[in-house]
């Protein structure tokens, strides 16, 4: 009974994680290069647009994720049709995750040595060139740093999420633990989110590491 309490609940949180994670990095990475190109000194330089961006993205980070999941329930019903369960709380995860993710793209592109780009704009590139074969290659390592950071902070947010019926190892520990007091499950969920976080980070730090060596 406990194995597959704890089996389900932690199908859910990785289907929460992947997906969750799938959506900030899409939205976050465009963000991200955005803020790169527009900042004082880039490729194409906007410090209007750019102080616009760059506000907006500080503010949506700002907002702790409970509240945001809050403040989102009408639009994920609208979009999703119901604001309760595991599939409703990727559309809070990603909000929250995207803009985090956005301004870790931003560092990781700004640590690329500036002597590559101007190398490569003096050889006429332009600047999808430059994003696509200079910047990301070159941040790759950095990148992946930045997807395991925001794939273990998600885990974080999805243990809050299952506190306010978005399923998972965090509404395991809520349920059984905390209202239940059985404590072998809260225990349990507890020691599958470290093994999980664990593992995020081994497999993000080899990856890293292997590019970095390549």
């Amino acid at each position: 009974m406990m194995t597959e309490i704890l089996i389900e609940a932690t199908i859910e949180t990785f289907y929460m994680v992947f997906f969750g994670g799938l959506f900030a990095i899409l939205v976050g990475t465009p963000i991200g290069i955005v803020l790169y190109l527009t900042q004082k000194g880039g490729l194409s330089e906007n410090i209007p647009g750019y102080r616009i961006l760059d506000v907006l993205v500080n503010v949506c980070r700002s907002i702790p994720y409970v509240i945001l999941m809050i403040l989102l329930i009408p639009v994920t019903r609208a979009v999703i049709g119901t604001s309760i369960g595991s599939t409703a709380m990727i559309f809070s995860l990603a909000a929250s995750a995207a803009p985090f993710f956005a301004r870790l793209v931003e560092t990781s592109l700004n640590e690329v040595d500036a002597g590559i780009v101007e190398a490569a704009k003096a050889m006429g590139s332009t600047n999808a060139q430059i994003i696509w074969k200079v910047l990301l290659p070159e941040a790759l390592p950095s990148l992946i740093q930045a997807i395991t950071t925001t794939l273990i902070n998600l885990i974080g947010y999805t243990a809050m999420a299952g506190a306010l019926g978005g399923g998972g190892l965090g509404a395991v520990a809520q349920r059984y633990g905390y209202y239940r007091r059985q404590e072998d499950l809260l225990w349990g969920a507890v020691i599958v989110i470290i093994v999980i976080v664990q593992l995020i980070q081994l497999v993000g730090t080899s990856a890293a590491r292997s590019i970095n060596k390549k």
